[in-house]
């Protein structure tokens, strides 16, 4: 529901961007986590319900990657992160739930986000600051 309508945002976000390869979408597999780490904003605490960027954000930092998470937001090139790295930031269950929507190992679903969240967070964080509005109105408003 909610990741599938996240899920065609960010795809429409990250366009062509990612290469030949859209099989199971970018934009997909981030609208899901995405959507995961809204549903359980109550449980995870410090997300906001209505935009989990900030509670993905923290998670990253608290996880060892505070270097890589800045990158993105920031000016500069964006640091890449890998799939270990992705799968040791996020709560197993989120994993578990994302890798089951998108019908890919969690492994495989690591992967994909480490590919995507980079481009993605740099797009959603124009102004250099995690923005405090809902996701979907931040989508919106990189489509202009």
């Amino acid at each position: 529901m909610a990741g599938n309508d996240l899920g065609s945002l960010l795809g429409g976000l990250l366009g062509g961007a990612g290469g030949g390869q859209s099989g199971s979408g970018g934009g997909n597999i981030l609208g899901s986590l995405l959507g995961a780490l809204m549903g359980g904003a109550r449980s995870g605490g410090g997300a906001d319900g209505s935009n989990p960027l900030g509670g993905l954000m923290d998670m990253l930092t608290k996880s060892g990657l505070a270097d890589q998470a800045q990158s993105w937001v920031g000016p500069g090139e964006n640091q890449p992160v890998t799939g270990d790295q992705v799968a040791q930031a996020l709560p197993d269950e989120t994993l578990q739930k994302v890798a089951q929507d998108a019908g890919v190992s969690p492994q495989q679903a690591a992967d994909e986000i480490a590919q995507v969240l980079p481009q993605a967070v740099d797009k959603l964080t124009p102004e250099g600051q995690v923005p405090s509005g809902s996701l979907e109105d931040l989508i919106r408003q990189q489509q202009l």
